[in-house]
């Protein structure tokens, strides 16, 4: 709490600025949970006739799915460079310019091309969003704040989708185009406001001492410390010089294909399986449910009620995620959270072959207990683990590959998903779950042979355990002289480079 008051100003432009995930998580789930919706289906679908009705074709459904994803790779990317050169509050006002006149395009998009179009355009601004909130949220926030900032990211994310299931709720009886176009237009809400919050925030003096302005980096750590004597201020900022020079020699020359050389290779790995894994615990089946419970036969009103119960339940498990990671391991969490996710999915999928329609209600409960379990654990815990396992001199390409295996791995997964659930396609309903039962199995025994506890871990103790090539289920009790084997393991590493 101490913490907290001291850096208060601080942690509210963190929070102000990550409303964009907000906004974020209520755009993303809506065009899943269109393939729900009766008027949508009629606009961008076709009549199958009996059981089937109107259904957007598997291959469509693809496109769609696939369409923000493929535009947040390439947004992501943009924002890497173009936040590097004119800094965060800018990329963000500009972003949100372009998405006030991309939600034009899916607002009155004509027919399902048009419409993956827009939601290519949208993904671009979307994937600045997802990565320039929390690294600005990491650059303003002190230390021993930003694994709580890290989780109030995720905590935005649960927010808009819920504020996205009331929305879609209450627009279900309406007929006609509107019942999915006032959805859309509800993005309109948010561009203008965060563009005048970006404008007043204050811009991260770590970019601003990169980029060599050190009277405005001044300026701006004033502004988020608040309380700070000009003594504290100059010393704050010439360690932010010394650190930054000492990153910029740290990182000069490092590459891609340093992250597989040495022991890198397993650091490596484990940033990437890890986030891999929130897509292979079965989040594109059970994540957003709603497609799944209507052609499975639930009533599609039932099928919006169970999901916005869900996603009330994301938003509980977000927030208890709190106190779990301040008492418990990473690896402790994520092995034990990977399991229960597992079996839910393989009950679902026995209650599909055994019960039928029967067993409908039930699978809607255990989706919600799903939901909650990943919020509460692997939701937020990937991108803990990501930040403190992989070295400080390839960081940034290590998180760059984490999130490129993410995408790719979304990308298959939202493929498979389309032509798993439709009724004109594979139509497989709850027995989804056998195959995403299967790949949550695969990841939970990789993380209980090869994902080491890290928590309490400083990085210079992580460098020596990961050289002397400790195995996962021995990293928790291993003792560690920081001072004494720093040296040898840094030998080690080099040695091993070479």
């Amino acid at each position: 709490m101490q913490a907290l008051r001291e850096n208060r100003r601080a942690v509210f432009w963190s929070i102000m600025i990550s409303l964009s995930i907000i906004m974020e998580g209520y755009d993303t789930i809506l065009i899943g949970n269109f393939f729900a919706y009766p008027e949508f289906a009629k606009k961008f679908g076709q009549d199958y006739g009996g059981t089937t009705g109107w259904q957007v074709s598997a291959s469509w459904q693809t496109g769609l799915n696939m369409a923000s994803t493929v535009g947040g790779i390439f947004g992501g990317l943009m924002n890497g460079y173009f936040a590097s050169k004119f800094g965060y509050r800018w990329v963000l006002i500009v972003s949100m310019g372009f998405l006030n006149g991309f939600i034009f395009v899916v607002f009155f998009a004509p027919n399902a091309a048009a419409l993956v179009g827009g939601q290519i355009l949208c993904g671009l601004c979307w994937g600045v969003f997802a990565t320039l909130s929390p690294a600005y949220a990491s650059e303003v926030c002190p230390t021993n704040l930003r694994g709580y900032m890290t989780t109030y990211v995720n905590l935005c994310w649960a927010i808009g989708q819920l504020l996205a299931s009331g929305v879609l709720r209450g627009c279900l009886p309406i007929v006609g185009e509107m019942a999915y176009k006032i959805p859309f237009a509800v993005q309109w809400i948010w561009p203008v406001p965060l563009m005048i919050i970006a404008y007043l925030a204050p811009e991260s003096p770590w970019y601003l001492v990169r980029t060599d302005r050190l009277d405005e980096a001044k300026k701006s750590i004033m502004r988020l410390s608040g309380d700070k004597t000009d003594e504290q201020v100059d010393a704050q900022l010439a360690m932010m010089v010394h650190t930054t020079r000492l990153e910029a020699e740290v990182t000069k020359g490092a590459s891609y294909l340093d992250c597989f050389r040495g022991v890198d290779r397993r650091r490596s790995e484990i940033c990437m399986l890890a986030f891999m894994g929130q897509i292979l615990s079965g989040s594109s089946f059970a994540y957003t449910p709603t497609y799944f419970f209507t052609t499975a036969g639930m009533e599609t009103y039932n099928a919006f009620n169970l999901s916005l119960g869900a996603k009330g339940m994301a938003f509980l498990g977000t927030v208890c995620s709190w106190w779990l990671i301040t008492y418990f391991g990473r690896r402790t969490i994520y092995v034990t959270g990977m399991a229960i996710l597992t079996v839910i999915l393989f009950i679902i999928g026995i209650l599909d072959v055994s019960a039928g329609s029967r067993g409908l209600w039930p699978s809607g409960g255990l989706c919600v207990f799903w939901l909650f379990t990943y919020s509460l654990t692997i939701g937020p815990l990937a991108y803990s683990i990501i930040s403190e396992t992989s070295s400080v001199r390839l960081r940034p390409l290590s998180v760059v590959l984490a999130r490129t295996a993410y995408q790719i791995t979304n990308i298959v997964s939202q493929v498979l998903y389309s032509y798993m659930q439709n009724p004109t396609a594979w139509n497989f309903k709850g027995k989804s779950g056998f195959f995403w039962g299967g790949t949550a199995f695969l990841i939970f025994v990789w993380a209980y042979f090869r994902l080491p506890e890290i928590k309490g871990r400083t990085y210079e103790e992580l460098d020596i355990l990961f050289a002397n090539k400790t195995p996962a289920r021995k990293f928790a009790e291993s003792h560690v002289d920081a001072y004494a084997q720093s040296g040898s393991a840094e030998e080690h590493t080099h040695a091993q480079e070479k």
